[in-house]
């Protein structure tokens, strides 16, 4: 792999740097979207149902751990990307010094509170009856390496932060693949049963974290690991927290949104009514890799380029990324509209569901073709270091408008109400964040002769 330095996010056509930026974040969020399926296929067929249920009690107590480690990952990116454009070698040496420190910290002092109340932990999350023993064995075996999970988050969005997306999905592939060859040796050869499931876990997350740890000591990396940038700072820590917390903040109102949604729906219509949200959740990840991958790539081009002064490029950034997220999203839409019935097939043959969900999935995407505005407006802002209107824009489209819309909603237009509060939730959200971002645009992207012309007139 050629070896590519970070200046070429301030001297290459944005174009160029976009598909270069987004595709290996596509590619990579796409396999570990298919690790999640495949994965459950597995454990489902080689130790039980039981045993995936015990799998998704622990899973929201470990992932909650190791979102620390990705929040702090894009919050300290971001600052590490303007470093960069500004030349400031020495500022990103020290956040990423002070990322690795803080992740250790936080997410020992978690695993530590974790393991010692496993016992009140499990059964709180649904580890109860014969699913409790298979749950602890797992949920103890993948704990231990959760804070390895934290750090390979964070060395993720560093390694992109640099400009390096190639390494980085290589860094998203390898625990996916990893885990699906361990899963048959430990599981289908040797019989291991639960343990064998949570050691291929942890076993992805080592070799994923060696291999981004020799890509930091390699000549590829222009960030080095290096002792005395270890200690903490409370300017630069400060900094991490608040852009980390956008991060964190969305994590939680997803995890609400779940729940609420769940709870309605099974009140509306019962386990069915859950089912197809559950073939609805997916698709959406599925569906949305593309659109994601252009709003991953956007982020260390649109942080880079506005630390090193170049508004133009910013701009030029936004607008690109916006035009091949819609397009992406377009096709998307199209294909959800034309073959929903033929999609939904692919997950169930329940006549039932078959009959119930593609009507929903249309509502629930139907205004997808806009979430692109939606996702790069508020990446910009944490791209650029503005935490307060990351935040907000981040908490608009679930927290403040989705919520509300799927408890008013249904009780005027029962199941419906759910589904419509889709679109509406994305077209509200969308509006408020095209009118903070070109007031974002007008006040601080100018182009520099626009800036001259009117500083000259003010004199």
């Amino acid at each position: 792999m050629p070896k590519v330095d970070s200046a070429a996010l301030g001297k290459e056509s944005i174009s160029k740097l976009l598909v270069k930026q987004s595709a290996p974040a596509s590619i990579g969020i796409l396999v570990m979207s298919l690790n999640i399926v495949v994965d459950t296929i597995f454990v489902g067929n080689w130790i039980g149902s039981t045993a995936i249920a015990a799998i998704n009690v622990v899973l929201p107590i470990s992932f909650f751990i190791a979102a620390l480690g990705m929040a702090i990952g894009i919050g300290g990116s971001s600052m590490i990307s303007r470093a960069l454009g500004a030349n400031d070698k020495e500022k990103a040496l020290k956040t990423f010094g002070n990322q690795i420190t803080i992740t250790i910290l936080l997410t020992a002092i978690f695993v530590a509170g974790g393991l010692f109340f496993a016992n009140d932990l499990i059964p709180a999350f649904g580890g109860k009856g014969e699913i409790f023993e298979p749950a602890k064995i797992y949920y103890r075996i993948v704990l231990y390496g959760v804070p390895i999970l934290a750090l390979n988050m964070l060395g993720n969005n560093v390694v992109r932060a640099e400009g390096k997306p190639n390494f980085a999905m290589i860094a998203m592939i390898i625990p996916s693949v990893g885990n699906l060859i361990a899963d048959y040796v430990l599981i289908n050869i040797f019989d291991l049963g639960m343990a064998g499931a949570a050691w291929a876990t942890t076993g992805s997350y080592l070799v994923c974290f060696l291999y981004i740890f020799w890509f930091f000591l390699s000549k590829n990396s222009e960030l080095k690991i290096v002792p005395h940038h270890f200690g903490l700072n409370l300017t630069i820590l400060k900094e991490i927290a608040a852009l980390g917390f956008v991060t964190l903040a969305r994590q939680a109102v997803v995890s609400v949104t779940y729940l609420l949604m769940n709870n309605i729906l099974f009140k509306l219509g019962g386990e069915s009514s859950v089912a197809v949200y559950a073939i609805i959740g997916r698709m959406l990840i599925f569906a949305l890799f593309p659109v994601l991958g252009v709003t991953q790539g956007f982020l260390p081009i649109a942080g880079y380029n506005y630390g090193a002064e170049q508004p133009h490029r910013v701009r030029e950034s936004i607008n690109k990324a916006i035009l091949y997220a819609s397009i992406l999203a377009l096709v998307v839409f199209s294909l959800i509209m034309i073959f929903p019935k033929e999609i939904v097939s692919v997950f169930t043959k329940d006549q039932h569901i078959l009959e119930e969900t593609p009507n929903a999935m249309r509502w629930v995407f139907a205004a997808i073709p806009i979430i692109a505005l939606q996702l790069i407006g508020s990446a910009y802002f944490q791209a650029i270091g503005k935490a307060v209107p990351a935040l907000l824009l981040t908490l608009t489209r679930q927290g403040f408008f989705f919520i509300p819309l799927i408890l008013i909603l249904p009780k005027y237009f029962g199941e419906l109400g759910v589904w419509i509060s889709f679109p509406l939730a994305d077209v509200i959200s969308t509006i408020v964040t095209g009118l903070f971002l070109n007031r974002e645009i007008r006040m601080h992207l100018k182009p520099k002769e626009m800036e001259e012309v009117a500083s000259s007139q003010k004199l």
